[in-house]
C-alpha cells in the first residue's frame, strides 16, 4: 500500500515568464511525480481564483509564494501519510474542505490544482500505468487538434484582430500523426504567405502569428490560401474554427469590433457568425457572445447551433452549475474544458461527464500561459474527448502536448482510433 511521503510546492516560471505553481509528490516507495499549473490571460469572470501575492517588488505582483506556502504548510500536512489508494476524489475533497470557499479563494485554485494533478500522475505511476489509462483503462480515441495559428485579441495584446483565435483543424487526416503533419506544413506555408504580403511573422502567446489586418474575416482567407498552398483541400482535409472571446470586447450591452469600426448587438453578432459559417463552413465558434449574455447565447444556438459547433468557455468556466444551466437552456452544444478554471481534477471530470451524458461535444484546452507539462494530452485521451486545443505547432510548451499525443498513438498501435470528422458530429 503506497503512502504519500512528502508534498512540496515551488514557484517556477510559465511560458510568459510569469510565476506559477509546481507541485512534487513523493511516495514512500520512492516514486516521484510533479505537475505544473497553467495560467490564462483571457479569463472568465467566474473562474476559480488564481492566487497571486500582489507584492509589486516581486514579478510585478504576480508571485505565487502564498499559493506555494498554502501547499507546503496547509495541504501537505493533511495528506502526507495517506494511502494513494484513497483515490482522486478523496484527495480533492480534502482540499476543497480545507479551502471552504466557492471559488477557492482561501488556498488558491493554483495551489489546489497543482496537488490534484500531481496526485493523478503519481497514482498512475504507482499503478505502473500511462497517465491516460489512469483516467480510463479502455481509452482509445486520439483527438483532432485545433491549432491556433493566427492570434488576436488578448493573446496578441490587441495588436491584431478582435477575434482571439483562428484555428486550423486537420480533421481529414487518417491518424493523429498525419493531422499534426498537416498542421505543421500549413503553418509554415502561412508564414511564407505572410512574408510575401509584407506582414509580420512574430508570434503570440500560443504560437500563432500576430497579423495587423483590416477585418476579422481576412485571417480566414489567409489560412485557406495557406491550406491550398500546402497542397490540401479546404474543408475536406482541413477546416477552420474560431475562438472569438467576445467578453473581451463587450461593453455596455454592445460588441465593439475596433478592427472593423463596428458596434454590434448580440443579434447582429449572431448574423455575422451566420454569414461566416455559411461562406466558409466554419467548424466551430467559441465564446461568440459574452459570458453573461445568456439570452443572446440561447438565441444564437437556435439560429446557428445546427450548422456549427457552439462552444462555451467563459460562459461555463468548467463549472458544473453553469454548465447545467447552459444544458437546461440549450445555450450551446459544446463545452471547453480547462482544469485551472475549476481547480481540481475531480470537478473537471464531473463537468466532462455531464457534457458527455448530454451528448455535448467536449474540447480539452490549454491556457495562454503554459509550461511543458503535457498533462492535458493524457487527460484528453483518458476522458474520451475528441478535440484538443493546445496552440500552434510552435513554442515548446505547445508542441510538447502534441508530441505526447504522438507517443500515446504509437503506444496504442492498432487499438487507437483518430476521432477525425466524427469529432464534429
Amino acid at each position: 500500500m503506497e503512502k504519500i511521503k512528502s508534498v512540496k510546492a515551488r514557484e517556477i516560471l510559465d511560458s510568459r515568464g510569469n510565476p506559477t505553481v509546481e507541485v512534487e509528490i513523493t511516495l514512500d516507495s520512492g516514486i516521484k511525480a510533479r505537475s505544473d499549473v497553467p495560467s490564462g490571460a483571457s479569463t472568465g469572470t467566474y473562474e476559480a481564483l488564481e492566487l497571486r501575492d500582489n507584492d509589486r517588488k516581486r514579478y510585478k505582483g504576480k508571485g505565487v509564494l502564498k499559493a506555494v506556502e498554502n501547499v507546503n504548510n496547509i495541504i501537505a500536512p493533511k495528506i502526507a501519510g495517506m494511502s494513494i489508494e484513497e483515490g482522486q476524489e478523496k484527495f480533492d475533497e480534502i482540499m476543497l474542505n480545507l479551502d471552504g470557499t466557492e471559488n477557492k479563494s482561501n488556498l488558491g485554485a493554483n495551489a489546489i490544482l497543482g496537488v490534484s494533478m500531481a496526485i493523478a500522475r503519481v497514482s498512475a505511476m504507482s499503478l505502473n500505468l500511462p497517465l491516460y489509462k489512469y483516467f480510463n483503462r479502455d481509452a482509445k480515441i486520439l483527438p483532432v487538434p485545433m491549432m491556433n495559428i493566427l492570434n488576436g485579441g488578448a493573446h496578441a495584446n490587441w495588436q491584431s484582430t478582435d477575434f482571439q483565435e483562428f484555428m486550423l483543424v486537420p480533421w481529414g487526416a487518417k491518424n493523429f500523426a498525419e493531422s499534426l503533419r498537416y498542421g505543421a506544413e500549413i503553418y509554415h506555408e502561412l508564414k511564407i504567405l505572410l512574408k510575401s504580403k509584407g506582414f509580420s511573422t512574430s508570434v503570440g502567446d500560443e504560437g500563432g502569428f500576430v497579423v495587423n489586418v483590416k477585418s476579422n474575416e481576412e485571417p480566414i482567407k489567409l489560412i485557406i490560401n495557406a491550406i491550398e498552398n500546402a497542397g490540401y483541400e479546404y474543408y475536406k482535409d482541413v477546416g477552420i474554427s474560431l475562438d472569438v472571446a467576445a467578453s473581451g470586447f463587450y461593453k455596455n450591452g454592445m460588441y465593439e469590433l475596433k478592427t472593423e469600426n463596428l458596434n454590434l448587438s448580440g443579434d447582429e453578432m449572431t448574423e455575422k457568425y451566420k454569414g461566416l459559417v455559411e461562406k466558409y463552413k466554419i467548424l466551430s465558434v467559441e465564446d461568440g457572445l459574452a459570458e453573461d449574455d445568456w439570452e443572446g447565447w440561447n438565441k444564437m444556438n437556435k439560429e446557428i447551433g445546427e450548422k456549427t459547433m457552439l462552444i462555451g468557455d467563459d460562459l461555463f468556466v468548467t463549472n458544473i452549475k453553469r454548465l447545467g444551466r447552459g444544458i437546461k437552456e440549450k445555450s450551446a452544444n459544446a463545452v471547453l474544458i480547462k482544469l485551472n478554471q475549476i481547480g481540481t481534477v475531480s470537478e473537471t471530470i464531473n463537468a466532462i461527464n455531464l457534457a458527455h451524458k448530454t451528448k455535448w461535444n467536449v474540447v480539452i484546452s490549454h491556457r495562454s500561459g503554459e509550461t511543458c507539462d503535457s498533462f492535458i494530452a493524457d487527460f484528453c485521451v483518458g476522458m474520451n474527448s475528441k478535440l484538443i486545443k493546445t496552440g500552434a505547432p510552435c513554442r515548446s510548451e505547445r508542441v510538447e502536448k502534441y508530441n505526447q499525443l504522438l507517443r500515446i498513438e504509437e503506444e496504442m498501435g492498432n487499438k487507437g482510433k483518430f476521432a477525425g470528422k466524427e469529432a464534429f458530429k
